[in-house]
């Protein structure tokens, strides 16, 4: 590896350094908005705020999966940068698009939900299996010649 490499490779890490702590800054203060505005629903059920058990989920896994997909893209256009490998990006692409179904499965309910949730589980770690060997069959050629 060259020097410029190594230099994009630690510029990418300290990105996703960066985007990590802002992430967690805004999780928390959705997770506090989502407990506050459910919590004045609960309270004062004359309040137009609409929350109930009925849908817990709207509390804040559908706000949080949305900050997630929007994350899981910046991080896929970031990589673009460091890499133009396709298993690579194939990859990257493949854990959206599960974070996606995930997202969907909220709007759904009944069996459709569980259907969502474990194609995306299962889409993911297929994605993953799939990269993994591409990885080995990689480093077996490299080794081969």
């Amino acid at each position: 590896m060259d020097e410029r490499h190594i230099k994009g490779i630690a510029n990418f890490i300290k990105l996703k350094k960066v985007l990590s702590v802002f992430l967690v800054l805004v999780i928390i203060f959705v997770a506090v908005y989502s407990f506050q505005h459910w919590l004045a629903g609960v309270i004062s059920p004359s309040a137009n705020t609409n929350v109930s058990f009925k849908n817990i989920n709207n509390i804040f896994f559908e706000q949080f999966f949305t900050i997630l997909i929007i994350a899981d893209v910046i991080l896929l256009l970031f990589s673009f940068f460091h890499t133009d490998e396709f298993h690579k990006v194939i990859r990257n692409s493949g854990f959206i698009i599960s974070t996606i179904l995930i997202r969907l499965s909220f709007s759904v309910s009944g069996l459709l939900n569980t259907v969502l949730i474990v194609a995306a589980i299962i889409f993911g770690l297929l994605i993953l299996v799939i990269h993994n060997k591409f990885e080995a069959y990689i480093a077996l050629n490299k080794n081969n010649t």
